[in-house]
């Protein structure tokens, strides 16, 4: 096998370059990081992928993203478990229209006996289920799937077949007032269904990362359940905390 079939994705490379630069001082504390149109060039990968990139930095605390300034390096904060990656937060923060997505499906369902179980309603209750194919320059990259009961999806865009210009938690915060406080994540190796393996282009024998993800609000109610499939080939989970 060649070294290229272990080669992270080009997002991953990206980040991984920027934060070298910003580690030698080349992006000192407080700088402008590059365009987007010009780490398009350096790199020379799409624009989606760049976005994505700087959408990762953004989510570990690395960079500062300023609509119509650009992106600045931080200052180097001290390590925390709300600076370290939480998949189940990256998803709910992530906007839609910021990166190459398709959205599969969006709209009423009833609930089965799995998802009710994990919203606490009744099975068969009215909920709004949304799925999202997300892309890179080559392939599909992870697959996100979100429920939440009905009424929590009214007179807000989840069950639209339009990408969000917001991430998910600000939505419900704009829309509905409602604030979502804490997550419970469970991880797992697994197989894909046939479904997500025909979405994400791999094979039903292909590995991948699952992370099925409770959001509670203040009450501790569950108000939506987040299922992230992403083929484990393209991914890998980094941590950081302190001792």
């Amino acid at each position: 096998m060649s070294s290229e079939e272990f080669a992270p994705p080009k997002y991953a490379q990206i980040v991984q370059a920027i934060r070298q630069k910003i580690a030698d001082g080349t992006y000192p504390p407080g700088s402008l990081l590059p365009s987007e149109t010009q780490l398009v060039r350096e790199f020379g990968v799409s624009r989606p992928t760049v976005v994505r990139a700087l959408q990762v930095l953004q989510l570990r605390g690395v960079i500062e993203r300023e609509h119509g300034r650009g992106s600045f390096v931080k200052a180097a904060p001290p390590v925390s478990a709300e600076q370290s990656g939480r998949p189940g937060r990256a998803v709910l923060d992530r906007v839609e229209t910021g990166e190459n997505c398709s959205i599969v499906e969006a709209g009423r369902q009833v609930a089965t006996a799995p998802v009710a179980k994990l919203l606490d309603v009744p099975e068969g209750s009215p909920v709004v289920r949304r799925r999202v194919l997300f892309r890179d320059d080559e392939r599909p990259t992870d697959l996100v799937t979100v429920w939440c009961p009905a009424h929590q999806a009214d007179d807000t865009q989840l069950g639209e077949a339009e990408p969000l210009t917001v991430g998910i938690r600000q939505h419900l915060q704009t829309r509905k007032g409602l604030k979502l406080q804490h997550v419970v994540e469970r991880l797992s190796a697994r197989h894909p269904s046939a479904e997500e393996a025909k979405l994400l282009e791999i094979r039903k024998t292909t590995p991948v990362l699952g992370v099925l993800a409770s959001v509670f609000n203040g009450g501790g109610r569950p108000v939506m359940v987040v299922d992230l499939v992403m083929p484990g080939d393209l991914h890998e989970l980094e941590d950081s905390y302190s001792l």
